[in-house]
């Protein structure tokens, strides 16, 4: 998911002195990750000659591999920064974005929707919906994911900088061309594939890095039970330790929300829309070597997901226990104090000595680089195959030869990274530029999935149907969005309390808007002629054959590790509760 980060309080760290230096041991291991990535890329140029190849990493991947890579491609710096300080904000709540928020999405996904994306063949989400509804549902969606992806990069880049800047004294300008150069060229090289083989490498990196500040943290605040010990001591006011035993009501919570935002506004409605349509991450799993392996590939996934907040929210929590004195946005830029936004920087600091260092720092850097590398290679796809391929065939009366497409893959990741750099510097020009995507991502994402779910399960549903749906679901978010900018009063109704915070009100955004989506196309869809069975074939339940896997023994049925990853979410969810 998007993560809940405001770049501003760091910005006002510009002059601070470095949390931390690096000893030549630490020097030494950021030089070898930089190489040892590029070298991947260069290894693996000889396996992209085909557009399948290069844009889909030539639909060879293991479920392993797919599944360690979907996940990987969503654990960006923001990512680890962003719920890192959510975690200290909002306390053990910001778990739900990784349990409720992710593993019933990513199991639908699995069982629900993958037959439909890889039986049909598209290179992309945007692909899928030009052939379900027509050109004008596909480039609404691939010219907004086209758009969000460079520029979440960009954001993804920028921070990476700062955090640099911040923690080490790096120039920001070097931060920001080194990296996003090391991963052009190997995107370039290698495309897809080498993405994903990056990605694998970047996600053990990340949790062998970022597994110093839980395991010695633990060990300072006396294990689990210690540490809520500590941060019910700092924060005798408020539950920062419970899942759900303060959302009965929205003013029990540091959140300010209600179970029902929680629940059908990010479980239901964003996590769905997110793990099911953003192609982002969906690309890895299309790149899967048969059915079966798509099938697991996100069931893996949803394994390795429930395991996240050990390196991601944890450290949070710790923060609580042992710097209880961070503040908020606002009186850190007044008083030139630490913001909660810094916390996982401080930590590494706390407990990271040589060594120990440059693992955590590279951990932060393999986090970025994943994250940037995700967002080029599905720009690059949905680029040329969604906007750029159209306009070709429409102009010239040809449909161009599959290296031309490829070279123009390469080009457009060379495009992409240096629009993601342009985006990273004007990042600095915005406050609040993380209010900003979130709004972006609940515009364009949050919409998609009634539109797409309906457009997989309902023949019925039709090209105008779900264009106007998409169209509809798109606009009623914005203009709630521009509603509460407006009158700052309206936010009591949308997100039904007057003491919602921002995410709250961006979960009841989603949910509306999404709601309102699925009307409109239901609406449109019977007043207007669907297409025949035979135009549907591949693309519809009840159109399309999907393959049996009653000869396989039960423990090799993705429908069975999908129950197990279930039992476990609803224990966790039960222990935590």
């Amino acid at each position: 998911m998007i993560s809940n980060f405001n770049l501003h309080p760091i910005l006002a760290f510009w002059n601070a002195s470095n949390l931390m230096s690096l000893s030549w041991v630490d020097s030494l291991i950021i030089v070898i990750y930089f190489a040892f990535v590029i070298g991947i890329g260069y290894y693996l140029m000889r396996f992209t000659k085909t557009g399948e190849d290069f844009f889909m990493a030539g639909r060879e991947m293991t479920a392993w591999i797919a599944g360690l890579s979907f996940v990987a491609a969503n654990l960006g710096s923001l990512e680890l920064m962003g719920w890192a300080a959510s975690a200290y904000q909002y306390g053990i709540l910001a778990t739900h974005w990784y349990w409720i928020g992710a593993i019933p999405a990513m199991l639908f996904l699995a069982i629900v929707m993958i037959p439909f994306y890889y039986i049909s063949k598209t290179h992309s989400v945007p692909g899928y919906l030009n052939m379900r509804y027509g050109a004008g549902a596909g480039m609404i969606s691939a010219t907004s994911f086209g758009f969000m992806t460079v520029f979440m990069s960009g954001i993804n880049m920028y921070s990476m900088a700062i955090v640099m800047k911040v923690m080490l004294g790096w120039d920001i300008h070097f931060s920001i061309w080194v990296s996003s150069l090391t991963v052009m060229v190997y995107v370039v090289l290698g495309g897809l594939l080498s993405a994903i083989f990056n990605e694998v490498l970047q996600f053990m990196l990340i949790w062998l890095g970022a597994l110093v500040i839980p395991i010695i943290g633990l060990i300072e605040t006396g294990g689990w039970t210690g540490m809520v010990a500590r941060i019910h001591q700092n924060f005798p006011a408020g539950d920062y330790t419970h899942l759900w035993r303060t959302l009965g009501s929205a003013q029990d919570n540091p959140m300010g929300i209600h179970w029902t935002g929680i629940v059908f506004g990010l479980g239901a409605m964003i996590s769905m829309a997110y793990w099911t349509t953003d192609f982002l991450v969906v690309q890895r799993i299309l790149a899967a070597k048969n059915l079966r392996s798509a099938k697991l590939a996100p069931i893996i996934g949803a394994g390795f997901k429930m395991m996240v907040p050990f390196i991601v929210i944890l450290p949070g929590l710790l923060g609580l226990a042992v710097l209880p004195h961070l503040v908020g946005e606002n009186e850190a830029r007044l008083t030139g104090g630490h913001s909660y936004n810094e916390v996982l920087p401080l930590m590494l600091a706390r407990y990271a000595g040589p060594g120990l260092l440059g693992l955590g720092v590279t951990a932060l850097i393999a986090g970025f680089m994943s994250g940037m590398a995700g967002n080029i290679s599905a720009f690059a796809t949905v680029w040329t195959y969604d906007i750029y391929k159209p306009i070709h065939v429409k102009l010239t009366k040809n449909e161009g030869t599959d290296s031309h497409y490829v070279k123009i893959g390469r080009w457009c990741t060379v495009i992409g990274v240096f629009i993601s750099i342009g985006t990273a510097y004007l990042v600095q020009f915005f406050a609040s530029i993380m209010d900003y995507v979130q709004a972006l991502f609940s515009f364009f994402v949050a919409p998609l999935f009634g539109t797409i779910l309906l457009g997989m399960l309902w023949k019925r549903a039709t090209k105008a149907g779900g264009f106007w749906g998409l169209f509809a679901g798109i606009g009623s978010s914005i203009a709630m969005w521009a509603w509460v900018k407006a009158d700052p009063s309206a936010l009591k109704i949308i997100a039904l309390s007057e003491h919602a915070k921002d995410m709250a009100e961006n979960m009841y955004r989603a949910l509306w808007c999404g709601l309102i989506g699925i009307a409109v196309t239901v609406i449109v869809s019977l007043l207007t002629k669907p297409k025949t069975d035979a135009e549907l074939k591949g693309l519809v339940r009840g159109c399309t054959e999907i393959p049996s896997e009653g000869d396989l023994p039960l423990f090799k049925r993705p429908i069975f590790w999908a129950g197990v990853i279930l039992v476990i979410f609803i224990a966790l969810n039960i222990i935590f509760w």
